[in-house]
């Protein structure tokens, strides 16, 4: 399988390797490419948000879930909640990055989803990358750039980018508490 090439979206398609609007469609089975106009700045914004409130619900029901699972001494014991959802995010974020490296540009609908509306693939990344997963777990995002770092082959680009992430976030989080229990 081809790698991911860019940090930008849209991904590079996996099938030809070409940037966004892939000009073989024979590469690309049941993919009907069309040049369709990405969605305006409100409707992303409509599809981000959306998104967004199904992602928080999906975190707030897992650790629920785990809470009813063991019991409310056993989940707070282990960060059970946060791991899968950082896990299943990682694993989600994968699927659709690869959905859409593969499809590239494509645009969705008609025959092949029962529907005469055409969804653009960007719909997709802001609904469901940008909306769902970055509400249900941020760390998708950095497991996603951490894995484009390497499949680049900047190595060291990426031991970068995780220690700083992790140090820096460690420390902003012990300032804000530094913060609030020191002043009035």
């Amino acid at each position: 399988m081809p790698r991911l090439a860019t940090l930008d979206w849209p991904l590079t398609c996996l099938k030809c390797a070409h940037w966004q609007f892939c000009p073989s469609p024979a590469k690309a089975p049941n993919v009907s490419l069309s040049p369709a106009i990405p969605p305006t700045f409100t409707s992303a914004s409509l599809l981000v948000a959306s998104g967004g409130a199904l992602g928080t619900w999906l975190r707030f029901a897992t650790g629920r879930l785990w809470t009813a699972a063991i019991g409310p001494a056993a989940a707070n014991a282990f960060p059970w909640s946060t791991l899968t959802v950082n896990v299943l995010g990682s694993l989600a974020m994968g699927l659709l990055a690869g959905w859409l490296a593969r499809n590239g540009g494509a645009v969705l609908g008609g025959a092949g989803l029962g529907g005469e509306a055409s969804i653009h693939s960007e719909s997709w990344r802001l609904l469901l990358g940008v909306g769902v997963l970055g509400g249900y777990t941020t760390f998708s995002a950095f497991a996603l750039e951490f894995a484009l770092l390497v499949e680049r082959g900047a190595l060291g680009t990426a031991a970068l980018y995780t220690g700083l992430s992790l140090m820096a976030g460690f420390s902003a989080l012990f300032a804000g508490l530094f913060i609030m229990r020191t002043v009035p």
